[in-house]
């Protein structure tokens, strides 16, 4: 369907209505199954999406857009990565603001053009609960510092005393969005602002996980027992089983270096995969932090297939190898001056 929408006083824009994902879209399609009789998950998929974590908040507990509502943000979306791809001005002036993170150019970005539609709604945010969509932050100072909060606190330690003390991604061990404590690889996995694509492959004993950023691999086993408290491994002891056609799979053990929206070391995190139809999963996650959060939250994304010919090729990350070294080495220079 084609509607005329009005985004602008002075702008008409043509666009299409959003595309339907999920069992709405068709009725008669039946879960594809893997010959030990479980739902079939492998394939390319992308969590990139316009839709925000935490709700705005002017929007109150409002979870839904309408159709009219979702398909003019996506031509809001479309109308401005067609604005920042134009041609810069070769007379411009050089950037004052300092914010080198401009560098990036739009060609680079991959953050998705459509709204998600998961289950008939077009969502306002990822988060469902609580009802106003928003992370339920304990106050400030009632919150558990984190690994690298607590080093950084510490008597005589400095922003630059070490690669320790940077952050994960800044060492590229994994890939963590300082600005917005998004990780690509998880758990959660969190659309980030490029190469937001991810394989699945399945046994009947295993399920892999592999995020395009950084190449990180996240094996799974179909299992009921988590392995020692004291194997404290990126992305956490991850263990799954079958709800009836979901599968769900438990986290704990993080790295004590690897914390998401401010989490500590004893966060626990629920993922269920459910596949809703040929080309959607519904990838839901509920985060259980008592020291950092009021109560739990949980949140809901889509994972959208990848055409057939697609591929996910090798990630290098430049900033670990080269960067960094550059990074500690300019601040012990600028100490000495």
């Amino acid at each position: 369907m084609i509607k005329t929408l009005r985004i602008l006083p002075y702008l008409l824009v043509i666009v299409a209505t959003p595309q339907i994902w999920g069992t709405d879209a068709d009725s008669s399609w039946q879960v594809t199954r893997t010959p030990d009789g479980r739902p079939d998950l492998q394939g390319i998929w992308s969590n990139a999406t316009q839709m925000p974590l935490q709700r705005p908040a002017q929007l109150g507990e409002k979870r839904a857009y309408t159709e009219e509502e979702a398909a003019a943000l996506e031509a809001r979306a479309v109308l401005a990565e067609q604005r920042n791809n134009s041609p810069s001005d070769p007379n411009r002036s050089a950037p004052s603001d300092g914010n080198v993170a401009a560098a990036y150019n739009t060609f680079w970005l991959d953050r998705g053009d459509a709204t998600a539609r998961i289950n008939g709604e077009y969502r306002t945010s990822m988060i469902i609960d609580p009802p106003d969509g928003r992370i339920p932050w304990l106050a400030e100072q009632e919150r558990r510092p984190n690994q690298l909060a607590r080093w950084l606190d510490a008597p005589e330690v400095g922003a630059f005393d070490g690669p320790e003390v940077q952050t994960i991604g800044e060492r590229c061990l994994l890939f963590f969005d300082f600005r917005t404590s998004n990780s690509s690889a998880g758990p959660p996995m969190m659309p980030i602002i490029y190469n937001n694509n991810y394989q699945i492959v399945q046994t009947a004993d295993y399920v892999l996980i592999l995020a395009e950023m950084i190449h990180d691999a996240r094996i799974i086993p179909i299992r009921t027992q988590h392995g020692p408290a004291i194997h404290r491994k990126w992305m956490g002891d991850s263990i799954g089983h079958w709800e009836g056609d979901s599968l769900v799979v438990t986290t704990r053990h993080l790295h004590p270096q690897q914390s998401h929206y401010g989490s500590s070391d004893d966060i626990v995190i629920t993922e269920r995969f459910t596949r809703e139809s040929q080309d959607q999963i519904v990838y839901q996650f509920t985060m259980d932090d008592p020291s950092v959060y009021r109560q739990t939250w949980t949140a809901e994304m889509a994972l959208r297939t990848r055409p057939a010919q697609e591929r996910i090729y090798e990630y290098a990350c430049h900033e670990g190898n080269y960067a960094l070294q550059g990074i500690l080495s300019g601040a012990r220079v600028q100490g000495n001056l």
